[in-house]
């Protein structure tokens, strides 16, 4: 008989002999062949929901009850309760409900009005009159034991990076619903609605008088099993985008340089796991700046930077025009690198103990460490709860002692991070090299909790520490706990960079292809600010840098920090400009006061011709006075058409487009993604390590999922 086969089929998939997947597979054949001899055969039908219960908590505790009787009860109830919780937790592994909650109701029987005739009168009760009183009774605590581990289970096995609650139809589970009656996780929802009393072992509570538990609910009649994924806990800066600015009353822009690449890598993690990026998370000018562009640059060191600057039609407003400012560095030759004092000051607490966070870590480190010259030094501090030094200074001749240390490193602990900072920095102090470079590499998920572990604390041990000479880097890994904001502090305000580590291919662009940039600074305090000449502009907005703007007199004064750039690294700024007439002015003119805001006309004809005035400011590495490179902007800038502009232009526009679009500017809202797509593929040139492809790739995949 096929109930019978079925029958012996599922009694042979006990839950340590087989795999979830089988058991679910056969517990589904086994109810689908119930019910076909509950169709076929109608006089069997009362016998029906007994074979299924009994047959289901056969399935569970045939292993445990054939040990019942070298054991006796108490250990078999020790034994039977994680069972179920195995059964549990291996049915709602990924997040899976394990049934529909209204096949509970069914499986009462029978025996169901008797029960609470006993449960009026104050008396214990039994739940499976099909099994013995005992064996039913562990069943029923049990299974109910197991729903419970379900419930609490099921938030933490779900995806971690997202606040909604995720629908899952229990019709789609194959075979295990659409049954109103007959199914063993009944009994888990029948004892659900009565909680354990506190302080009492849930075996206890089996000898309990009904009369104490409330009767379970009417089943509802939506059979969709809800569970309600964890909050995310990441943290962004929330800094409103740049707004139109009339160069009638506010003629100059002055902003901080930024040479970070965090938002790119994450707004690339959130696209490619299915997600729009939270779009505080975008930093448009760290998308930019993410890739490598092919700028001139200066001819030696005498004058670090050079400024090219084009003047083209805007793609998405034929009113405006971009104004795109790139700065190029000079790049040393690896043969006259400074030495380097680098401490990597790691996280190891518990929080991340997970792939993409020390594991990748401990990759990422082994590449830097292969990368490093015979004479640099490295040294190892990590934090948890309590900072301890895993490796005193050591040259990296000594390769295999640094990687040997590195390999030790295991997550455990609470994160005291401001503990962590202090003695890395104590380490460089130690060890320093003078006329070297001396960095502090701060590796971590964000999760700051112990100690100090405000931004403003972390930020004010940060600032009293750079005074030392010593960077600061700081690299994001993993999901979940990203505290992008302090990322941001920390590296702002320790004369470092930021950048997110999310494969392993990204730790060998930031820190091995990039290691110049990355590691070793031309400048510090690299200022812009860009003067706009009224009788040409009327408006003008800058791109991005919304969280590096600085104040008009900070440009001049050389006690305000500002950003580093690295050997070689390259930094680009977008303004869209509103020439004098266009129709797309925003601003009218002033009534009142024009006069005094407007500077007068100039009777020298080289400034009338003038658009704007760039000017930048930056220290040469251990000195603390500034100098200063300046750039005039005017129509010989300019090209008539998009596609005339240089291609390394047109790409890093697109790019721009899309980091607007994903932060919901409304410059952008016209503009499609596939008009971005078109034209970064038309300006994609050579792209040695496909990174140009890959932002095609993403702009496709914004494109799909803003569709959705």
């Amino acid at each position: 008989m096929t109930v019978d086969k079925e029958l012996e089929k599922l009694s042979r998939l006990t839950p340590p002999a087989a795999t979830p997947e089988e058991r679910a597979r056969a517990l589904a054949a086994a109810m689908q062949a119930f019910d076909a001899a509950e169709n076929n055969a109608p006089a069997a039908q009362g016998n029906a929901k007994g074979w299924r219960q009994s047959s289901i908590i056969n399935w569970i505790w045939s292993p445990v009850m054939n040990k019942k009787f070298l054991a006796g009860s108490a250990l078999a109830t020790l034994l039977v309760i994680p069972a179920a919780g195995y059964l549990a937790i291996e049915l709602t592994r990924n997040g899976s409900p394990i049934v529909d909650q209204t096949e509970i109701a069914g499986n009462l029987s029978k025996s169901e009005a008797s029960k609470q005739s006993a449960a009026t009168a104050g008396q214990p009760v039994t739940v499976a009159p099909q099994a013995p009183a005992e064996n039913s009774s562990l069943a029923e605590q049990s299974v109910a034991d197991a729903q419970a581990l379900q419930d609490k289970e099921a938030p933490a096995l779900a995806k971690p990076n997202s606040s909604q609650t995720s629908e899952f139809d229990a019709n789609d589970v194959a075979g295990l619903t659409n049954k109103p009656e007959g199914s063993a996780a009944a009994l888990g929802a029948a004892k659900r609605s009565a909680p354990a009393a506190p302080g009492i072992a849930p075996q206890q509570q089996l000898t309990e008088p009904m009369a104490a538990i409330a009767p379970s609910p009417a089943p509802p009649t939506d059979r969709r099993v809800q569970i309600q994924l964890d909050p995310s806990r990441e943290r962004f800066a929330n800094a409103a985008a740049n707004p139109i600015k009339s160069v009638a009353t506010d003629p100059v822009s002055t902003f901080s340089a930024d040479v970070d690449s965090a938002s790119y890598s994450f707004v690339r993690r959130s696209l490619t796991g299915g997600a729009m990026p939270d779009p505080q998370s975008v930093r448009v000018e760290e998308m930019i700046n993410y890739f490598p562009y092919d700028w001139p640059g200066p001819d030696n060191a005498d004058q670090p930077f050079r400024a090219t600057v084009t003047i083209m039609p805007t793609p998405w407003n034929h009113d405006t025009k971009l104004m795109h400012v790139a700065i190029k560095g000079f790049d040393i030759a690896p043969a006259t690198t400074p030495h380097a004092n680098l401490v990597f000051l790691i996280d190891v607490s518990g929080s991340m103990d997970e792939p993409d966070k020390l594991p990748l870590l401990k990759s990422a480190f082994r590449l830097l460490v292969n990368k490093l010259k015979p004479d640099d030094t490295v040294s190892i501090v990590t934090y948890a709860g309590n900072a301890g030094t895993v490796l005193q200074p050591t040259r990296v001749a000594e390769k295999s002692k640094i990687l040997s240390a590195i390999d030790r490193l295991e997550p455990g602990g609470s994160t005291g991070g401001a503990e962590g900072i202090e003695a890395a920095y104590d380490l460089a102090k130690q060890a320093f090299v003078k006329d070297g470079v001396n960095r502090v590499m701060l590796a971590t998920d964000g999760d700051f909790n112990v100690g100090p572990s405000s931004d403003e604390d972390l930020k004010r041990i940060i600032e009293e520490r750079r005074k030392d000479g010593i960077f600061l880097t700081v690299l994001g890994f993993g999901r979940g706990n990203l505290n992008d904001s302090l990322m941001q502090t920390l590296a702002q305000n320790g004369n470092g960079s930021a950048a997110y580590i999310d494969t392993l291919a990204e730790a060998q662009k930031t820190l091995v292809e990039e290691a110049g940039s990355t590691l070793f600074p031309i400048a510090s305090d690299v200022k812009f600010q860009v003067e706009f000449n009224p009788e040409r502009i009327a408006e003008y907005r800058l791109i991005g840098y919304e969280t590096r703007a600085l104040n008009r007199e900070d440009f001049n004064n050389d006690r305000v920090d500002a950003g580093d750039i690295g050997s070689g690294h390259s930094v680009t700024a977008i303004y869209e400009i509103t020439p004098k007439g266009s129709p797309a002015v925003m601003n009218d003119d002033l009534r009142y006061g024009a006069a005094d805001q407007v500077p007068p006309k100039t009777s020298d004809s080289a400034h009338q011709g003038e658009l704007a005035f760039v000017k930048m400011r930056y220290k040469r590495p251990g000195e603390d006075k500034s100098a200063l490179i300046t750039t005039p902007v005017n129509d010989g800038n300019a090209v008539a058409t998009v596609d005339a502009a240089p291609q390394d232009v047109r790409f890093s526009v697109a790019v721009a487009a899309f980091g607007q679009k994903l932060s919901h500017v409304a410059a952008v809202d016209t503009y499609s993604y596939q008009a971005i797509a078109d034209l970064a593929a038309a300006s994609r040139g050579t792209d040695a390590f496909g990174y140009r492809s890959d932002f095609l790739g993403l702009v496709r995949l914004a494109d799909g999922l803003s569709q959705r």
